[in-house]
């Protein structure tokens, strides 16, 4: 892309020519740009326009598939490639308006495929009048032998587009439909633009895949409105969501369908919205769990079956759910989201205009539900108590007949999530041969969990190697882990990890860079190894496998927040506990993290110009400077980042990196344009990750922020896949959050932050082995075997967990990790979020933090507004708690609680002795 310097995009282009089997070769993508597209058959007619209430619809003539779709008011934006028309009109390429079936004589032999873009033909125009815009038979246009008739018909329906497809039994005999697909053909490509022109005119798309209550929203990637909802018309389940790729690429199953628009960094592929899938299930599937049960449908001679869309605005991304229900569809809200830890009471709203008349759990014990109350604008609510852990579907049957699935992902308790990752980081992922020529030992490394092996072997060389992001994943979640939940004896092993293996071997202790960190430990460099010491069955003669000489570069600054995340753990933990943290003081520590923070934009200077995963780190990192009163420190760290700040608030969009677009960046760029006063820069990056980062109710994909790409860079199953809770959710969630903390009236901002912070607690397994992400294509719908970079997302968690108490106008008192009780007007809240150091009491605005301690309780009385809060008892590490009072949605001190009686302040915390008991104190506004 333009946005970045000649250097970056050699680097990009390296890394596509390296990857030939998953992308297209950056030589024939730069061809493909420069060749101007020759206009297909299907353009030879042309394109004719239609008006309806709230698009300008534009079809091609001859195959009345979309060549545009605008928004009223916005006719420089199209929701469609329709820039991409004159290259896209070749067959074999998928337009909005095509139909893949999968048909058998009923119950014999194969199924035989049929598709409306495989050989453009001019379809045969039918005779439209009153409200039908375009009808036509797609005989022409499919193999002569198809035993269906299928007409298809635009229309608009009191005043709202669709699309209806009428399909017929034209032969003798029952036809069985294994499958039926609508090809969902948005401006989600991104290839060859600048990231203002991607932002300025595309989309991307997430599916709720609820059966009759599914929808597709397409939101634009600057985050502003319209947003676009796909809608049954009808009895039109979204029963599965099927990938359209290029080709075959890495490990998975053929695809069925393919569509030549080459995938890759800048294009994720296209999708269909499958209503019935048996066919798939049967073979390509065979081994997945899908989301929903599977059907087909079996059509008798003469015998006829409507599918239909519609097509709807939402003024704004966060009025989707409004958009919905005033086109009567039906609405869930899960409260804190799809997540289910066994200790927390989870609520569900239902919003529709006819009764529930069932509501059933897959598997039967998984979740327990209960009927409460009607909210107070009617909304049916249930509380949930989850049960057995793992995947499962609350299925809801309106009286109409309508069916909705919700799934959901029962958790142990999110505290014992988190104990039983660090128990599995410090054992089974600890590394401790002293021989190991890279010097690794001992350490958290990667590990496979298809093998129950470490990794000390990839030829991305990295994911063996404790650098970059898959590498250091492991240990920088060990790292968080402490910061959550300090434990002395993985605290012990973390220590030695740092002293032995992080400071003087992955990071440099002297010399020309001092402080510098190394790409990778491990490398490929088969002369100073004892003969066949690598691996044989990898491939070793691609760039990611770096020699000695290329792994200890130090010019990659993404290096760098992982180890000054390290630091700034230990520094935590010394500064404000007893006796946790002994190998060094606290003040080593800070300075430690302090100069890695330097270290990145002396060394690393062409990518520390982007946003980092984990930035925030830095914000953190110069504020206890600040607060230690290390004025020469703090100053001079402060200069370094106004300067990348001031380089963010020049540009329109601010969110690049190595890649050409990136979802990562944003947390950074987020923290600090904020910091400095850089309002519009915030804001912008704030609703650009609302365009990527959604609120379904499904766990995978609610508040999980787009990522399509690491799963080659970072994972064991390597393939260009949309990622579910990869470290995008957790990294995103931390804008979110902090924004709602500022306006806590908005909700949208909490239940996506919150959605992605819980989300990241979905790819830690029962035992505690912690996966990069979850593979959503439909062939798989499993986590990945390997660690990888899953630590970016733990860190996000760390960061973002809390308990939440609000007050909502619809749902009444609510949170979001904790339960809640109320008795004459007091509300109670236990935390049960994994750390039990933070919350946040939304009617007052007020933010309570503990650098030290854990609270036990929090009572609101709503009528005098008065706090009391209950603190853990005292420990052998921890005598005193350290509170933190903040009201992040107030400038100034007006209004700021405080504890009466009055406490000790240091350091901006006030310092509140424990006992053995719990320890109760009032915080009252001033």
């Amino acid at each position: 892309m333009k946005h970045y310097s000649s250097l970056q995009q050699i680097l990009f282009l390296i890394l596509l020519l390296a990857l030939p089997a998953t992308f297209e070769t950056a030589a024939a993508q730069d061809a493909q740009a420069k060749k101007a597209p020759v206009p297909g058959p299907m353009l030879d007619q042309g394109t004719v326009d239609y008006e309806t209430p709230e698009f300008t619809l534009s079809l091609v003539r001859s195959s009345q598939t979309v060549a545009a779709l605008k928004p009223k008011g916005l006719d420089s934006f199209d929701f469609t490639p329709g820039d991409l028309l004159v290259a896209r009109s070749q067959n074999g390429y998928f337009h909005l308006g095509d139909l893949t079936l999968r048909l058998r004589m009923q119950d014999s032999g194969d199924w035989t495929n049929y598709s409306t873009a495989g050989a453009r033909v001019p379809v045969q125009a039918l005779p439209s009048s009153g409200n039908v815009l375009a009808s036509s038979d797609l005989a022409p246009t499919l193999p002569a032998d198809i035993p269906l008739r299928i007409t298809r018909t635009w229309a608009v329906e009191n005043g709202q587009l669709t699309l209806h497809f009428l399909i017929k039994n034209k032969s003798d005999k029952p036809v069985q439909i294994g499958a039926l697909g609508i090809p969902m053909i948005f401006n989600n490509v991104l290839n060859d633009r600048t990231l203002e022109q991607a932002h300025a005119i595309c989309s991307f798309y997430d599916p709720y895949i609820g059966e009759d209550a599914g929808y597709l929203q397409v939101t634009r990637l600057n985050g502003h409105g319209p947003a676009l909802v796909v809608i049954p018309e009808g009895r039109t389940p979204f029963e599965a969501y099927n990938p359209i790729l290029d080709r075959q690429g890495g490990r998975g199953t053929k695809p069925v369908f393919t569509d030549p628009t080459p995938r890759g960094i800048t294009f994720e592929g296209f999708y269909e919205w499958m209503v019935h899938s048996q066919a798939y299930a049967e073979k390509e599937w065979n081994n997945a769990r899908p989301w929903n049960p599977p059907s087909s449908l079996t059509l008798k001679p003469g015998e006829s079956k409507s599918y239909g869309l519609k097509f709807v605005l939402s003024d704004s991304i966060r009025h989707l759910e409004r958009t919905l229900s005033e086109n009567h569809r039906p609405v869930a809200v899960g409260i804190p989201g799809y997540v289910l830890p066994q200790d927390l009471e989870g609520r569900l709203f239902l919003k529709y205009t006819v009764p529930v008349t069932s509501l059933t759990v897959e598997p039967p014990s998984a979740i327990e539900i209960r009927e409460d109350a009607p909210t107070r604008d009617g909304q049916r609510a249930y509380t949930l108590r989850g049960k057995s852990w793992g995947r499962s579907r609350v299925l809801v049957t309106y009286a109409d007949g309508t069916r909705q699935a919700i799934q959901y992902f029962v958790i142990k308790p999110s505290t014992q999530v988190v104990a039983d990752m660090g128990h599995f980081l410090t054992t089974s992922q600890w590394f401790t041969d002293a021989n190991d020529p890279f010097h690794r030992a001992p350490s958290a490394i990667t590990y496979d969990r298809e093998t129950n092996q470490m990794v000390l072997q990839d030829s991305r060389v990295w994911i063996a190697g404790l650098s970059d992001e898959g590498g250091a994943g492991s240990w920088l979640a060990a790292a968080m882990k402490e910061f959550v939940q300090p434990d002395k004896s993985e605290l012990i092993k973390f220590q030695q990890f740092v002293d032995n293996v992080l400071w003087g071997v992955l990071q440099s202790k002297d010399g020309p860079h001092a402080f510098g960190v190394r790409k990778s430990l491990f490398y490929y460099q088969p002369d100073q190894l004892p003969p066949n010491y690598y691996n044989s069955k990898f491939d070793w003669k691609s760039w990611t496998s770096w020699n000695k000489q290329a792994s200890e570069a130090v010019d990659r600054s993404y290096d760098y927040p992982h180890v000054a995340a390290a630091y700034w753990v230990l520094y935590r933990l010394a500064r404000n506990h007893q006796g946790l943290v002994t190998n060094h003081g606290w003040d080593w520590y800070l300075n430690q993290a302090y100069e890695t923070s330097m270290a990145m934009t002396k060394y690393a200077e062409d990518l520390s110009v982007f946003g980092q995963m984990e930035g925030s780190i830095f914000v953190a990192i110069l504020d206890d400077l600040k607060r230690e009163n290390m004025k020469a420190q703090a100053d001079a760290m402060q200069n370094k980042m106004r300067a990348r700040a001031d380089r963010w608030k020049s540009e329109a969009y601010p969110f690049g990196s190595e890649m050409p677009w990136d979802s990562t960046g944003q947390e950074e760029v987020y923290a600090w344009t904020k910091y400095f006063g850089y309002a519009d820069k915030s804001e912008v990056t704030l609703n650009a990750i609302l365009g990527y980062d959604p609120a379904i109710p499904h766990w995978g994909y609610n508040g999980s922020a787009r990522r399509y790409w690491d799963f080659i860079f970072a994972a064991k199953i390597r393939r260009l896949e949309r990622q579910l809770h990869h470290y995008g959710s957790g990294l995103n969630a931390i804008p979110l959050l902090s924004e709602f903390r500022e306006h806590p009236d908005d909700l949208y901002l909490l239940r996506v932050g919150y959605g992605g912070t819980m989300g990241a607690l979905t790819d830690i397994d029962e035992d505690g082995f912690a996966s990069a992400a979850f593979h959503s294509f439909p062939d798989m719908l499993k986590p990945d075997p390997y660690t990888g970079d899953y630590g970016p997302n733990f860190f996000g968690h760390a960061w973002n967990t809390a308990t939440y108490l609000v007050d909502h106008p619809e749902f009444g008192w609510i949170s979001f990790g904790g339960n809640i009780t109320t008795h004459s007007g007091t509300i109670t809240v236990v935390p049960r979020d994994s750390s039990r150091q933070r919350i946040f009491v939304a009617p007052l605005g007020l933010w309570l933090t503990l650098e030290a301690g854990t609270f036990e309780a929090l009572e609101f009385d709503s009528n005098s507004g008065t706090i009391r809060v209950g603190l853990t008892a005292s420990t052998k590490f921890t005598p005193s708690a350290r509170l933190r009072i903040e009201r992040p949605s107030q400038t100034g001190g007006a209004g700021l609680y405080h504890p009466t009686p009055a406490l000790k302040s240091e350091r901006g915390a006030y310092v509140v002795p424990l006992g053995s008991a719990t320890t109760w104190i009032e915080l009252a506004a001033h």
